[in-house]
């Protein structure tokens, strides 16, 4: 799946299952960590990519609420 049909969801719930995957085993795969931390670190910076984008419309819009109401009260 190419990183531009991933979603969100997609990405946390696969954070998920390795950070169980990962706590829940006493003697970790050594030679399944690294790919393992790899698939981690995708779906991390994908999620905090969105996160990012999120926030900043977010900012947007709220910043123009203010000045909508802002012009509004003058």
């Amino acid at each position: 799946m190419s990183k531009n049909t991933q979603s969100y969801q997609e990405n946390y719930l696969k954070l998920a299952k390795i950070a169980n995957q990962l706590s829940g085993q006493d003697n970790i795969d050594i030679d399944q960590l690294v790919p393992l931390i790899d698939e981690a670190m995708l779906a991390y910076q994908f999620c905090k990519e969105r996160i990012d984008r999120v926030e900043a419309l977010l900012q947007s819009r709220l910043q123009q609420a203010n000045t909508a109401q802002n012009i509004e009260e003058q």
